[in-house]
């Protein structure tokens, strides 16, 4: 099988299951008001009672909180990709099903920019031209650890691990829909979702029946392609090129 064939069976067979998996847990596209609403309820939190000498915490809970709500949406995937369905015990227990993970995942990467910084000052580089490169080698090379952390039983440093690994067997493969559903979402939303861990596309609270309807819209297409990149990243991480062949002789 050559790369093209590879390319258009992979991108076939993960469209079937992301629509008929769509199709059975639609509701996830309303979880993005949820996390807005918890966000709120957050800020108002810190700001109230996180003042004067526990100042120093409100960024600890800030992590923990925005972990556990990053958690939940992923175990909201975990169970769609695997089971093809959500309950509302899946919604609750999601919380912090995979927080520490998370939380430890953000704290390698808070280490990371603590030491670059204290590198830069040493060398004297530009520091807003490497910080520039630095965060487009991460969106890229480190581009499906959501699906890593939801989808592989690793700790935080080897689901990096494994994120960059897995794009140095797969980047084609991967990065072809990846860049065509943010660029369509991009023409049609003018919202990018290339945040690492994007859990929503912004919601600014516009209640007009557009404002409702364009953002219910929004939604789904972020929804439908996070549950796109699930399937994807399960197929490739779970195949080879061969073993693709091989097996579409029989289902495909």
């Amino acid at each position: 099988m050559n790369l093209f064939e590879d390319i258009l069976l992979v991108n076939k067979r993960t469209f079937k299951k992301s629509v008929k998996s769509f199709r059975n847990n639609w509701i996830l596209i309303f979880t993005g008001i949820v996390y807005g609403f918890i966000n709120m309820a957050l800020t108002l939190l810190i700001s109230t009672f996180f003042t004067g000498i526990l100042s120093f915490l409100a960024g600890l809970v800030v992590a923990i909180a925005s972990s556990s709500l990053i958690s939940n949406y992923l175990y909201l995937l975990f169970n769609i990709i695997n089971y093809d369905k959500i309950t509302w015990a899946d919604f609750k227990e999601g919380f912090k099903f995979f927080l520490w993970k998370v939380y430890g995942i953000f704290f390698i990467f808070w280490l990371g920019s603590f030491l670059l910084s204290a590198f830069v000052e040493v060398i004297g580089v530009n520091p807003q031209l490497l910080a520039t490169i630095v965060t487009v080698l991460v969106i890229v090379g480190l581009n499906p650890l959501p699906e890593t952390v939801y989808q592989k039983t690793l700790s935080s440093g080897e689901s990096i691990g494994y994120a960059l690994e897995f794009m140095k067997d797969n980047w084609i493969n991967w990065l072809i829909p990846n860049v065509a559903f943010n660029i369509l979402i991009y023409l049609l939303t003018n919202n990018w979702a290339i945040k690492m861990f994007s859990t929503h596309l912004n919601f600014n609270f516009d209640i007009s029946i557009k404002g409702i309807i364009f953002y219910i819209f929004s939604q789904c297409l972020f929804s439908f392609m996070m549950i796109y990149r699930g399937h994807l990243f399960k197929l490739l991480s779970t195949s080879t090129p061969r073993k693709r062949m091989y097996i579409s002789k029989f289902y495909d």
